[in-house]
């Protein structure tokens, strides 16, 4: 009796140390990541930034590199990885990155690195109410941090790393907290995806977000070419056509087919294609449901889907109805640059120019947050510059953000947050075209702002003579930076129509 007794103990022991580790060593495939971070300084940008220090955690996959999140490394100057049972620390290399999927793969050199280390399979997308495991360095402690939960949502969420930029994503119920971005979410010994983001307490409770495999698997592809291409987009709104009179006015059959186009940017891929009334059925054949689905591969998902797996240069067919006519195009997939004046910029230095101690910068999301500003025409100018197509007229909308104190510039404090439209009578579509118009040498500058009121008027001389004592006072490095672009740069040749 007492041997059956203690191998009875002895198996159930046994079988719970292997249910513990449902997903095998961890411990070699997993990495802690720490980061040395300049974030940009938007109010005083010929300042490097502010140094700050983050933790992350990333995992090995072939080809001696180790995935992790974009937000875990962005704007860093020095990056170091760390691997469980190793008390050394080694440099790293951010090889690729995606800011507008939150993914990087970065990669170490120092020799015999990945020796010892094994690399992550990945899975597909889990099912609804299986338990996943998240593997992470979160805080409260040094060493390698397990939580599991169920999956509970499989949808189209919005990338907080971006802002802009919306894919598939998982919602968990484990605890996804800082140290954890970055690292594998596991079952059944498989990625199957990454943890990257999640609620704070006062909002939602026990609720996380995995980027799935899907999206993975894109970034992992679009770089084998050795860059990253960016997401493609079509540029174009649409509404959920569900009310059957709507459908009978706009000449619609009765077999729930079809989403109504609502608005389309002039400068995306779409553009030339497509029109505001049109009515898309189908998308690469697949039929338009007038909930906005499409089956792919037998399952039910958001039409942008259709898209999101393609590539920059890929063809998309659609199939419209215009003026209860069908008809067909093809469209030439690309990124939408206007879009990208609403997301977040990383890796680069702000662009400005400054004169008469005077701060002109590019409206961008960067540089909002930085100055929270309350004017409404300027808010109006960020809110609807791709709905309005404001980017036609102004590629770029500069705006006088900040003023150093000078005698020459004492008088000219309601101008900030102003939109500069004219200098000298010439249009200022770019800060290009702001930097060029004032190093020319006229009388004076007569500086047109949008709206009512009296231009701002600098004299020349007196700004030369003020440039030097300027320059030291606020430590002024650099009067401007013009090439480093944290937005693709606009067309040129782009006219309104």
């Amino acid at each position: 009796m007492n041997r059956f007794c203690f191998l009875l103990c002895a198996f159930l022991l046994s079988s719970q140390f292997l249910q513990a580790q449902p997903n095998g060593k961890i411990q070699k495939s997993l990495v802690r990541l720490t980061a040395t971070e300049v974030e940009p300084d938007y109010r005083a940008p010929w300042n490097s930034g502010a140094i700050q220090r983050g933790v992350g955690a990333g995992f090995v996959i072939d080809g001696n590199r180790i995935m992790t999140n974009a937000h875990v490394v962005s704007n860093s100057r020095y990056l170091t990885v760390e691997r469980e049972g190793d008390p050394n620390k080694y440099q790293a290399t951010v090889k690729f990155i995606a800011h507008d999927c939150d993914l990087a793969v970065i990669t170490v050199t120092a020799p015999n690195f990945f020796k010892e280390m094994a690399p992550l399979n990945f899975g597909g997308i889990p099912q609804l109410e299986s338990t996943v495991s998240a593997y992470g360095y979160p805080i409260g402690g040094e060493r390698m941090s397990v939580t599991t939960g169920i999956v509970s949502r499989i949808d189209f969420q919005l990338y907080t790393h971006s802002s802009i930029d919306s894919h598939l994503a998982i919602q968990i119920s484990a605890q996804i907290n800082p140290g954890n971005s970055g690292g594998p979410v596991m079952q059944s010994g498989k990625v199957v995806g990454v943890a990257f983001q999640g609620y704070s307490g006062d909002v939602a409770q026990g609720v996380a977000y995995m980027i799935p495999v899907p999206v993975i698997q894109r970034f992992l592809k679009d770089i084998a070419d050795g860059h990253y291409d960016k997401y493609v987009d079509l540029g174009l709104s649409y509404s959920k056509l569900q009310n059957a009179a709507q459908r009978r006015y706009l000449g619609l059959q009765d077999d729930g087919r079809g989403v109504l186009i609502n608005s389309v940017t002039a400068a995306g891929p779409a553009g030339k294609f497509v029109q505001s009334g049109d009515v898309l059925l189908a998308i690469d054949e697949h039929p338009i449901s007038s909930d906005a689905f499409v089956e792919i591969d037998g399952d039910r998902v958001q039409m942008p889907e259709v898209v999101e797996r393609k590539f920059k240069g890929d063809i998309v067919k659609l199939d419209l109805l215009r003026n209860k006519q069908p008809t067909t195009v093809k469209v030439a997939l690309d990124t939408v640059w206007p879009y990208f004046l609403q997301g977040h910029a990383y890796d680069v230095r702000p662009r400005y120019v400054v004169y008469a101690g005077l701060l002109f910068q590019p409206l961008s999301l960067d540089m909002v947050e930085a100055y929270r500003p309350t004017d409404l025409r300027l808010r109006h100018f960020f809110d609807f510059f791709v709905t309005e197509q404001i980017y036609l007229e102004h590629p770029e909308v500069i705006i006088l953000t900040n003023i150093l104190p000078d005698p020459i510039n004492t008088y000219l404090s309601p101008f900030r947050y102003s939109i500069v439209d004219e200098i000298n009578g010439a249009k200022i579509r770019t800060l290009n075209d702001l930097a060029k118009a004032f190093s020319e040498t006229p009388d004076r500058f007569v500086v047109k702002m949008i709206g009512e009121g009296p231009p701002l008027v600098l004299d020349p001389k007196q700004v030369e003579a003020a440039r030097e004592r300027i320059k030291t006072r606020y430590n002024v490095v650099s009067e401007q930076n013009l090439e480093e672009q944290p937005v693709a740069k606009p067309p040129e040749n782009l006219k309104q129509s």
